[in-house]
């Protein structure tokens, strides 16, 4: 692993992070320091297994960040408003339990 694949991660994840947590200040902020601290706390890494092992981490991050967190808003004391981002609605095609027969 290069320095040029390193630093298309950090900015990878800091890009999906703006996306991820857009409009939430604490949440932008949180995720800006824990990526930083992350890099910066392994920056003199020279094992090419242990950089590969953590690039590995850090792709599983962004794609979890993408996929899974879904941003929501409390509209009152016991509702919360979730707001998810176009990407993540998928369409809804209905289960059939029974295949359908070729003629």
């Amino acid at each position: 692993m290069g320095r040029r694949e390193v630093l298309k991660l950090f900015r990878s994840l800091h890009r999906t992070r703006q996306n991820v947590f857009k409009n939430d200040q604490r949440a932008l902020e949180a995720a800006r320091l824990k990526i930083n601290e992350e890099f910066k706390s392994n920056k003199d890494e020279t094992s090419s297994e242990k950089i590969a092992e953590l690039m590995k981490i850090g792709s599983d991050v962004d794609a979890i960040l993408r996929t899974s967190v879904i941003q929501g808003v409390h509209t009152d004391s016991n509702n919360l408003l979730l707001i998810p981002r176009k990407e993540l609605l998928l369409d809804n095609i209905p289960f059939c339990d029974t295949p359908t027969q070729k003629s």
